[in-house]
C-alpha cells in the first residue's frame, strides 16, 4: 500500500526521519491502543535527542489517544469479531445497525451507527461480554510527560473539496489502479477495507466502471473529510489555523 495511502516519496523519507511508515503489515491488526503505545515509545526516543515532534494525522480518535489515553478494555473473543466481520461482508451495514440495536441499544443510541469499523468493534464486544463497549469509555485523560499543541487545518470547503477531487486524479495517474490489482487477493482485510481501495476493488471485480469508482473515490473521501472537520470542531483544544501560519509558528 503506497499510493492509496498517500505515503511519503522515498526522497521525503529520507530528508525527515518518518515513523509508522512501512512498520506494520497488512494483516496486523492495529487499534488505538496499538497505535498509543507505538507512539509514546517513538516520542520517548525522538525526545532524548530532540525538543520537538510533529504528529501529523487525520484520524481523530488515533490521536486522542496519543495525546490523552484509551480506557482499558476486556478483549474481544477472536472468533466472534471473525464472524461479525464475516456477516459484515455478506449483509452490510444494515445488518450491523440491527444487531447493535438489539445488543447494544446504549451504543446503538450514542455511539458512530454510520461507521462499519466502530459497529463490527462494538457488536463483537457486546456479544464477548455481554456489556457495552460505551461502559468501559470512560474517557479518563492520561497525564503526558510531554507538553502538547494542536493544530488543525482552517481551509475554505470548496477549496478542499477541490483538492480531494485533484489528488484522486493524480493517484489514479500515479498507478493506484495497477497497485490495486496487486492487492486484489487481499480485498477482505481490515486494512483494505478503505476508501480509495475499495472502490477500485469494485472495479478490478467487474461490479462497477472506472469513471463510477473514481467518482465514489472522490465522493467517499469528500464525506470522510466532513466528518474529520465535524470531530475536530468539537475538540475544544485544537486551534485552526492557515497551513502557512502553523508552519510560522513551529519554525524557530
Amino acid at each position: 500500500m503506497n499510493i492509496g495511502v498517500a505515503k511519503p516519496s522515498p526522497e521525503q523519507l529520507n530528508e525527515i526521519p518518518h515513523h509508522f511508515i512501512n512498520s506494520h503489515s497488512i494483516h496486523e491488526d492495529v487499534s488505538a491502543g496499538k497505535y498509543e503505545r507505538f507512539g509514546l515509545n517513538v516520542l520517548e526516543k525522538i525526545f532524548s535527542k530532540k525538543d520537538m515532534a510533529i504528529c501529523v494525522g487525520g484520524t481523530g480518535m488515533y490521536i486522542k489517544a496519543l495525546c490523552e489515553g484509551i480506557d482499558e478494555m476486556p478483549a474481544t473473543d477472536p472468533l466472534l469479531q471473525a464472524e461479525v466481520e464475516e456477516n459484515y461482508k455478506q449483509y452490510g451495514i444494515a445488518w450491523l445497525q440491527q444487531e447493535i440495536e438489539k445488543t447494544d441499544p446504549n451504543f446503538f443510541s450514542k455511539g458512530e451507527i454510520d461507521n462499519p469499523a466502530r459497529l463490527q468493534r462494538a457488536l463483537a464486544f457486546s456479544l464477548t461480554t455481554g456489556k457495552s463497549i460505551l461502559e468501559f469509555q470512560q474517557n479518563m485523560i492520561k497525564e503526558r510527560p510531554f507538553k502538547i499543541i494542536k493544530y488543525a487545518i482552517d481551509i475554505e470547503r470548496e477549496i478542499l473539496y477541490e483538492r480531494i477531487n485533484q489528488r484522486v486524479d493524480e493517484m489514479i495517474n500515479d498507478g493506484l489502479i495497477d497497485e490495486v490489482k496487486g492487492l486484489i487477493q487481499y480485498k477482505n482485510l481490515k486494512s483494505l477495507n478503505t476508501v480509495g481501495y475499495a472502490e477500485l476493488f469494485n472495479y478490478v471485480d467487474g461490479n462497477s466502471s472506472l469513471e463510477e469508482s473514481i467518482s465514489k473515490i472522490k465522493q467517499h473521501t469528500r464525506n470522510y473529510a466532513k466528518r474529520q472537520i465535524t470531530w475536530f470542531k468539537n475538540q475544544s483544544d485544537f486551534r485552526w489555523m492557515s497551513s502557512e501560519d502553523i508552519l510560522d509558528e513551529l519554525t524557530p
